[in-house]
């Protein structure tokens, strides 16, 4: 029997190519609807009071210079980008060879801020970047704000786990006046953060097919993602060092003025504005 055959016999018994299919999610937490019905709330709560309700995380970390990029792009016939063969970051450069873009996004207004750094994806980073948004973005939007809703993953640079997490957004507290709210998503539900298919998936269709030669390539084409319902993003470098393995003390953590939640408290915390003591 040819192969042909055979293809037409399996059209006919109803099979076809398929890829694999990303939907078996393993073990769930069993609050872990509660915990998203407890966000939504909170977050529908903070936008009807005109106060900022943002998503965060840190997007996919991106090799810099000319490497091959998914997707097309539109380009003369058989002329396509010439890229490297291969995807090895540069040894010369180091770290610096990826860049870290920290994505923040309002769920109010459809916009957002990213700030994109070369050294560490670290909590210190995560929460400037939080900082540059409200500097930048955030107090024009909300000017009589006195409170600030953060919906986060579990893990990474803002996990509810780490300490350095807190303690830095203890001193954007202290800094801003503003009483910092923190959900996080339950364990294993990163992909349900509004800022990977509001604000990411579109960073990346816009970047198809493009080498990232440079982070003002990276910054550029951040900058010019819009959609059709309205979407702006305004992106920009962070040229600070952050260090790793930063330790926070057991007494370090004890001055954080952070209240745990009756649902949840290691999810869902506020921090109080304190003066900066330091």
């Amino acid at each position: 029997m040819s192969s042909r055959t055979v293809l037409r016999l399996l059209h006919q018994l109803g099979y076809s190519l398929q890829a694999n299919a990303k939907v078996t999610e393993g073990a769930q937490h069993p609050d872990r609807d509660a915990q998203f019905r407890y966000l939504n709330d909170l977050a529908a709560g903070f936008v009807d009071d005109d106060q900022p309700a943002i998503s965060v995380d840190t997007k996919k970390k991106e090799l810099i210079g000319d490497y091959a990029n998914g997707g097309t792009e539109w380009s003369p016939a058989g002329e396509p980008e010439r890229v490297q063969v291969h995807d090895f970051a540069d040894r010369a450069l180091g770290e610096f060879a990826k860049a870290i873009p920290y994505g923040i996004y309002d769920v109010a207004n459809n916009e957002g801020w990213v700030s994109v750094g070369d050294v560490a994806d670290t909590a210190e980073f995560a929460v400037e970047s939080i900082r540059r948004w409200w500097n930048l973005m955030g107090r024009a939007r909300f000017p009589h704000a006195d409170r600030l809703l953060i919906t986060a993953d579990a893990g990474g640079s803002n996990g509810y786990r780490l300490r350095a997490w807190k303690v830095q957004l203890a001193r954007l507290a202290a800094e801003t006046g503003l009483r910092i709210t923190v959900c996080h998503y339950p364990p294993g539900t990163s992909k349900w953060n509004r800022i990977e298919h509001r604000m990411f998936s579109f960073i990346t269709m816009n970047w198809r097919g493009r080498p990232l030669t440079s982070l003002r390539t990276i910054i550029d084409l951040i900058s010019a993602t819009t959609t059709h319902s309205g979407l702006t993003v305004q992106a920009g470098y962070d040229p600070e060092w952050y260090p790793k393995g930063v330790k926070i003390t057991n007494a370090e953590l004890a001055a954080v003025p952070l209240s745990p939640h009756d649902f949840h408290g290691e999810w869902n915390y506020t921090i109080t504005a304190q003066p900066d003591q330091a």
